[in-house]
């Protein structure tokens, strides 16, 4: 049940940045697949995958810039996934976001990973996020929102903590 919520909530998201007009808004293209399908991939039907991501991170002034790549360990395909990123401060109300991705929340952007052939990694995601005021240090947190409708038994590996400090260094996940 806490999986539909969340494809709702997100889809809510998406249609509110649509109707704004604001940078990166109808980016998440599928939204309203992520809440069609969130019901099917928690019973367990679908094909199955297991999504990992695997980037860096690093904080200078109060701007996060992330990388990060998604793979698919597979075994079988996966025609597009969310990535959800969050961070322990909350990003500046403004955000330049690159296609692709929308905010989601107070501290939270989703991300669309692309196709993911099974065994195989997709494309690159980059952003930039300022966040509030100058923080010495933040969390970030990256998660699997939607999984194109495949089921991943593995959760482990497509949740990442990392902890980032203000001192321009890059740390990888």
């Amino acid at each position: 049940m806490r999986t539909v919520a969340r494809g709702f909530v997100v889809w809510g998201a998406v249609l509110g940045l649509a109707g704004t007009g604001a940078p990166g808004a109808g980016a998440v293209s599928g939204a309203r697949a992520v809440a069609d399908a969130a019901p099917a991939a928690s019973a367990g039907a679908g094909p199955e995958a297991d999504l990992a991501y695997h980037g860096s991170a690093g904080l200078a002034d109060g701007w996060m810039r992330v990388r990060f790549v998604a793979r698919n360990h597979g075994p079988e395909a996966v025609p597009d996934a969310t990535v959800r990123l969050r961070w322990s401060v909350p990003p500046a109300d403004r955000q330049e976001l690159p296609q692709g991705c929308a905010r989601s929340g107070v501290r939270a952007v989703v991300c669309r990973t692309g196709a993911l052939p099974a065994d195989g990694l997709g494309e690159p995601v980059e952003l930039a996020v300022r966040l509030r005021g100058t923080p010495t240090e933040a969390f970030l947190e990256l998660d699997t929102l939607w999984g194109g409708g495949a089921v991943d038994r593995n959760r482990d590996n497509d949740r990442q903590r990392v902890l980032v400090l203000d001192t321009g260094d890059t740390y990888f996940f």
